[in-house]
C-alpha cells in the first residue's frame, strides 16, 4: 500500500527502516555499561546511536 503524499518512495523508506533496524540491533549488542555511558555522553538513546552511526560512516570513509 503506498501513500502519493509520502516524502519518501518506497526504496528509500525501505533503506531508512534497514538503517533503523541496525541501529536497534547495535544498541542491544552494547553492554549496559556501554548504554549507560553513552547515555550519560549524549543525553537520548537515539542521540547515542546517532553518533555510533556517525561514528562508523566517518571511519568506513577512511578506509576508501
Amino acid at each position: 500500500m503506498t501513500n502519493d503524499t509520502s516524502p519518501f518512495s518506497e526504496a528509500q523508506a525501505s533503506v531508512l527502516i534497514g538503517t533503523a533496524e541496525k541501529m536497534v540491533e547495535i544498541w542491544t549488542r552494547l553492554s549496559p555499561e556501554k548504554q549507560a555511558a553513552l547515555l550519560a555522553r549524549f543525553g537520548t538513546e537515539e542521540n547515542a546511536l546517532a553518533a555510533l552511526v556517525t561514528s562508523h560512516l566517518v571511519s568506513e570513509q577512511g578506509t576508501d
